[in-house]
């Protein structure tokens, strides 16, 4: 039987009178790769972030494993547990932002092994030979010694790919990685997280990429205002949506895609 890795509940998340999630629920299966599409300020980042915990949700429950991450803790017991357990999450859940977040002082090698040794407790022998190995896996064994500085967007997107990679996620969830790269770097994280899908890695995608989410997920959700509009199998779904708003959408996209082109090869 394929294990569910993830189960969001009714999960509402709210800032002051702004709500942002009006109860989202879905599951994810071991192996399974999901996008999320919407427009902006939709609530698909804050999602993402309340499934690391790097946002507190407002209400609602979130199953990792079938383990029910008890978060509406009140004690000073059990504010402890529960930071112990978001660390243990974190360790287990990888997230990898648009804007890299390497650190600019250690070299690409540092940057990966550095969670192993200190958050898992890896030797520094095992965590280089791993990174060293995910690196060549990648085409990045020629950056190990670099510094973030003087590598491409690309380049630095895959690093924190692999960065996540290296401790052996069992999900890792993806925000708009591409967003802030120009079409060719674009294709180059493309590559690697396809990769990713193909060798079974289970993983949450935050994309506006739509010809990416069709190849890279079997399933896709729309977001719309807070609330799951539509959910099905990839294909169906970026192809003959069934809802209005979705088609719209990604009419929009489309339209927005197409715009890009023309300025690049009128530029």
């Amino acid at each position: 039987m394929v294990e569910t890795v993830l189960q969001v509940k009714d999960l509402y998340k709210s800032f002051g009178n702004l709500e942002v999630l009006k109860g989202i629920s879905f599951e994810l299966r071991q192996g399974q790769s999901l996008s999320i599409i919407g427009s902006s300020g939709s609530g698909k980042s804050t999602l993402l972030r309340c499934i690391n915990f790097l946002e507190m949700p407002t209400s609602g429950d979130i199953y990792f494993e079938s383990e029910k991450i008890e978060w509406n803790v009140k004690s000073l017991k059990e504010k402890i547990a529960f930071h112990k357990r978001t660390s243990q999450l974190r360790a287990q859940i990888g997230i990898v932002f648009q804007e890299f977040n390497l650190w600019p002082h250690q070299t690409v090698l540092e940057n990966i092994i550095e969670a192993p040794i200190h958050v898992k407790g890896v030797s520094k022998e095992e965590a280089t030979e791993n990174a060293v190995a995910l690196l060549k896996h990648y085409g990045l064994d020629d950056k190990k010694d670099a510094y973030p500085l003087t590598l491409s967007g690309g380049q630095k997107q895959r690093v924190a790919i692999i960065r996540s990679l290296a401790m052996k996620p069992k999900l890792i969830l993806f925000d708009e990685v591409t967003s802030a790269l120009d079409p060719e770097l674009t294709s180059e994280v493309l590559k690697a997280i396809n990769m990713l899908a193909g060798e079974g890695m289970t993983m949450i995608l935050v994309t506006h990429e739509i010809e990416f989410a069709k190849a890279a997920s079997r399933q896709t959700i729309f977001i719309d205002q807070g609330v799951i509009l539509e959910q099905g199998d990839s294909s169906e779904l970026l192809n003959n949506p069934k809802e209005e708003r979705t088609r719209a959408f990604l009419q929009k996209v489309l339209r927005e895609e197409e715009q890009e082109k023309l300025e690049r090869t009128s530029g």
